[in-house]
C-alpha cells in the first residue's frame, strides 16, 4: 500500500523532471566562414552540415556568419548576439581576419577563462599567422600539401575518442590534407593522421623530417576545449554519414554535453 501511495508522487516528479529537461535551453554554435587568403568553396557545405546536424539532433543552434563582427564580448547594438551567446566557435577561415585587439582577447578568454569550446576546421590552420597566441591555441599552422587533392591514406589513432568510433582503424578519403608546423604532440591528442608508410615523402614539398603528419587532434586550453579537424576541402566529404556521425559527437564533446580525454600523450 505504501508502493502504491507513492506511486502518483513519483510520476509527478518523472513528469516534471522531463519537462524541466525538455525546457533546457539549446547550445549555441557560432560558425565563422570568413575568407581573407584562399577561398574554399567546401565552406558552404560545411556550416550547412553542421547546421543541419545540430538542428536534426535537437543538441544546438548554429549561427552562419561570414564576419567576425559576433566574436566580442562586448554589448552590440540592433539585438545582435555575441560571445556570451553562444557556447563554442567554429572557423573555415584564412588569413587576417577582422578582428581587432580586444576581440582577439574576447576569443581567448571566451575558451580558456570562460570553459567554452573552439573548432578549427580544415585552413583554420592557415589563419591569422600574424597573433601567435591563437596558432598556440588551435595547436599550429598550415605549413603546404605536399600532396595536393589526393586520396589520404588514414589511421585512426584514438578510436575511443567521441567520434572516433564510426571511422575505420585505417581508410583512404580523397581531400586535401595539410602538412603543420609549430605543431607539438605534448600539447595536444592526436585523433587521426596520415599513414606515412603510403606517402611519397620524397615530395619536394614536405618538410617534416619526423614522419608525423597529424589531421586531427583535441586539447584542453584552459578551461576550455578544442579540436582541429583537418578534413573538409573536399565537398563531398561533409555528405559521408561516418563523417556526420562524428561530428555530431564531436560537437557534444565541445561543448561538454559528452566526455573524452584529451590529454596529450606521445605517438602510439
Amino acid at each position: 500500500m505504501e508502493v502504491i501511495r507513492l506511486a502518483p508522487v513519483f510520476l509527478a516528479g518523472l513528469v516534471m523532471a522531463v519537462s524541466l529537461s525538455a525546457q533546457q535551453p539549446k547550445k549555441r554554435l557560432l560558425f565563422i566562414g570568413e575568407s581573407r587568403g584562399w577561398q574554399h568553396e567546401s565552406i558552404s557545405n560545411a556550416a550547412a552540415t553542421l547546421w543541419k546536424l545540430g538542428h536534426d539532433t535537437g543538441l544546438w543552434e548554429t549561427v552562419i556568419r561570414t564576419d567576425c563582427q559576433l566574436v566580442t564580448k562586448k554589448k552590440l547594438d540592433l539585438h545582435a548576439k555575441n560571445l556570451d551567446d553562444f557556447d563554442a566557435v567554429a572557423f573555415f577561415t584564412t588569413g587576417e581576419l577582422d578582428m581587432d585587439d580586444s576581440q582577439k582577447a574576447d576569443l581567448l578568454s571566451f575558451v580558456h577563462d570562460d570553459g567554452k569550446g573552439f573548432i578549427a576546421i580544415h585552413s583554420a590552420t592557415d589563419t591569422f599567422y600574424k597573433w601567435p597566441a591563437y596558432g598556440d591555441m588551435v595547436g599550429g599552422y598550415f605549413n603546404e600539401h605536399p600532396w595536393m587533392t589526393f586520396d589520404a591514406p588514414l589511421i585512426v589513432e584514438d578510436p575511443k575518442f567521441p567520434g572516433m568510433e564510426f571511422l575505420p582503424p585505417a581508410f583512404t578519403m580523397r581531400d586535401e590534407i595539410y602538412q603543420i608546423k609549430d605543431f607539438s604532440r605534448e600539447k595536444v591528442r592526436v585523433l587521426l593522421r596520415l599513414d606515412e608508410s603510403k606517402l611519397d615523402l620524397k615530395n619536394p614539398r614536405v618538410h617534416r623530417t619526423d614522419g608525423d603528419f597529424a589531421v586531427m587532434w583535441a586539447r584542453t586550453y584552459g578551461k576550455g576545449r578544442v579540436l582541429y579537424d583537418g578534413l573538409g576541402h573536399v565537398e563531398a566529404v561533409w555528405d559521408r554519414p561516418d563523417i556526420q556521425k562524428m561530428w555530431i559527437d564531436q560537437v557534444k564533446w565541445i561543448m561538454g554535453l559528452e566526455s573524452g580525454d584529451a590529454t596529450p600523450r606521445p605517438r602510439p
